[in-house]
């Protein structure tokens, strides 16, 4: 560990009553030394680093203005909460941010009572802090409930729903929305400063009310107040960006600068004290305080290991690519090989790898925002009309848009492939973002074909495939968030769709492994050789249709079966397996592995794999205890398993 800068005022802060002490010059001394904390933190372990330090100034304003944790903070995603984590007693873990058994990335209500809501999703905080002031409201309590929210959350739909319902409920709810575009700085300034202040001042909201109950009296009072509304959105409107927000509802207030903590904390103090839903628009900028990340704040936003001083960031392991480099390479490769071909995405370019199709096919290319619903409509429309899109969006997001899939997609069967990145466990983000849902959720869809490639050259078979072929209907391929385990080859492969793969010859213990779970498989098998078992292995590729064909074959000729997927058990791959052998008479030995029905912690890969039981060591395990017919106890009760005894019958176990 890096030395630390010695502080003078966060040593003293364990709790927010502790930040409601200071003095407001005493506050901008310990937002410096947080920011500073940040920084020596990420620099450890890797996190978000770059929205956290844009957030500093509002998370010390919060705290020391409301009184946490009676108030309610909710974050939205929640990917922005270091500083809030800083100063609620949780300054001296900060180095085990998002490493296995230490803090979360995320506000986790498990973790602290300061964490009211947990999130990891967009466009939530709105709708779920109304939650909290109807909740409120109905127990006949008085406590202030404040959302935080960032400009790109606010391109997600649900966002818009939770604001359109405050302003019809009329709830006193503040919502801050944290804006560290550049598009408002021209709005920072004097004029807009004096607005606000005049806006949230407390003698005149005071006459303001005074004024409209005294309007009441009169008989044309709708007419008046109409007139004086009018005249108010006028005024506003000459030097306010937040009009949209009034008519849903919000008095709004801003944008004013967020980095300005004395100006923060005064104008919380007046807002507080204002009745029904308010907006405060702020303007922060993305890394503030550590030149790397402000020169930087897209390669900044989420980091791996760096030196604190230069800000260079970790070198990489060498060697083979990652998935979503293939994917990137080859959706550049598909679009001059078919012009039909569009890319789709959520606000995930970088992150889904085609920053290089957007730049070298910008009319191909489509970010919709954090909007993943209108995506999947928006892919629907341009599969009607003849385009081939490629809808690429994490699993873990794809959730957002199962109505979509079912009723856009799936009803019309529409040649739509949906690329799924992050595929199985992504690691230290989380429970939130685990793609472990999708085998599940897509195959109970009608006319899905569901795939997941063994590795890279397999993949760039698949999507190849499905820019020269008619699909007959939706195509879904899921990939991990790993580096494939193979060398790539100069020439793609034709993939028989729709097959199997035996890897090595038949015998009578057979493993069906999917996706991720080839390479474990094919380590396993080498082991178990090395002790003169014999297991076949099968590249189940296909998890949707499944292939019939050898799947008889290894009915008819095993005596022990296998399958292995990095997803979901229930109503997943194995389960699918177990029901076909269930109604087609097999009487050998059968067991299902995969992950629990529980949710997932965050931390390496490596050591998730190790807990649910899918590492080469813990696979060993089950298909020894298997094979010695004394199936062991499993951890948490991870597996359901389906002994197949020789008479027949079936036993469950775990």
């Amino acid at each position: 560990m890096t030395e630390r800068i010695a502080h003078k005022i966060l040593p003293r802060i364990d709790s927010p009553a502790d930040v409601r002490k200071l003095t407001v010059d005493e506050a901008v001394v310990l937002a410096g030394e947080v920011r500073d904390h940040i920084i020596w933190a990420v620099s450890q372990t890797g996190g978000h680093l770059a929205t956290n330090l844009g957030a500093v100034e509002l998370s010390v304003a919060l705290h020391h203005v409301f009184n946490t944790p009676t108030d309610r903070i909710i974050w939205d995603v929640s990917h922005q909460v270091y500083a809030h984590k800083i100063l609620t007693g949780r300054k001296d873990q900060m180095h085990t941010i998002r490493q296995y058994d230490g803090l979360s990335g995320f506000a986790k209500t498990t973790e602290s009572e300061y964490d009211h809501f947990g999130a990891g999703h967009a466009s939530t905080s709105i709708s779920v802090a109304l939650g909290f002031a109807a909740a409120r409201d109905q127990a006949g309590l008085d406590h202030k409930v404040v959302a935080v929210i960032g400009d790109g959350s606010m391109t997600g739909g649900l966002a818009f729903e939770g604001m359109n319902n405050a302003g019809s409920l009329n709830k006193d709810l503040l919502v801050i929305l944290n804006d560290n575009t550049w598009s408002i700085s021209r709005n920072v300034g004097a004029l807009s400063r004096y607005m606000t202040s005049i806006m949230s001042d407390e003698r005149i909201n005071k006459i303001r009310n005074e004024i409209w109950e005294l309007t009441g009296k009169f008989k044309r009072r709708e007419k008046i107040r109409k007139a004086i509304s009018d005249i108010e959105d006028s005024v506003k409107g000459l030097v306010v960006p937040g009009m949209v927000f009034e008519k849903l509802g919000f008095r709004y207030f801003g944008p004013i600068d967020g980095h300005d903590l004395p100006l923060l904390i005064k104008t919380l103090e007046k807002l507080k004290h204002i009745h029904g839903p308010l907006m405060l628009h702020i303007a922060t900028v993305k890394g503030k305080g550590y030149e790397p990340a402000e020169g930087d704040p897209y390669k900044y936003h989420g980091v791996g290991k760096f030196d604190k001083v230069s800000g260079k960031l970790a070198p990489k392991s060498d060697g083979h690519p990652a998935y979503t480099k293939v994917f990137g390479d080859t959706m550049v490769e598909l679009a001059q090989k078919n012009e039909k071909v569009v890319a789709i995405t959520a606000a995930m370019t970088s992150g889904t790898g085609l920053d290089a199709y957007a730049e070298k096919f910008p009319n191909r290319f489509y970010d919709v925002g954090i909007a993943e619903a209108h995506a999947g409509c928006f892919a629907s429309g341009m599969a009607v009309e003849g385009q081939r899109p490629y809808l690429v969006i994490y699993s873990t997001f794809l959730q957002r848009a199962y109505d979509q899939i079912i009723h856009d997609i799936g009803i019309h069967q529409l040649p739509v492939v949906i690329c799924m990145d992050r595929a199985g466990l992504v690691g230290d983000d989380g429970p939130t973002h685990h793609g472990v849902f999708d085998i599940p959720y897509l195959c109970a869809v009608p006319g899905f074909t569901v795939c997941a490639p063994k590795d890279g050259n397999e993949l760039r078979s698949m999507l190849h495939h499905t820019a020269s072929n008619d699909m007959g209907g939706p195509v879904a391929i899921r990939y991990p968030r790993e580096n494939v385990p193979s060398d790539m080859t100069a020439e793609v492969q034709p993939i028989a769709w729709g097959k199997w793969e035996w890897l090595t010859p038949p015998s009578e213990i057979v493993i069906l492994a999917v996706g991720t779970m080839v390479d474990q498989s094919r380590k396993v098998a080498e082991k178990l050789a090395e002790r003169g078992v014999q297991v076949s292995i099968v590249n189940a590729r296909f998890v949707k249709p499944m292939d019939y064909e050898i799947l008889t074959e290894v009915r008819e000729s095993a005596r022990t079966i296998f399958t292995i997927e990095e997803g979901a058990m229930r109503g997943g791959f194995g389960q699918a397996v177990a029901d076909y052998m269930l109604t087609s008479g097999y009487t050998g030995k059968f067991l299902s592995l995969g992950l629990p029905d529980e949710f997932v912690t965050h931390g390496a890969r490596p050591l998730l794999l190790r807990d649910v039981g899918l590492d080469v060591d813990g696979i060993l395990r089950s298909i020894d205890s298997v094979i010695a017919g004394t199936p062991e106890p499993q951890r948490n009760g991870f597996f359901q398993r389906l002994i197949f005894r020789k008479n027949g019958s079936v036993r469950k176990v775990g």
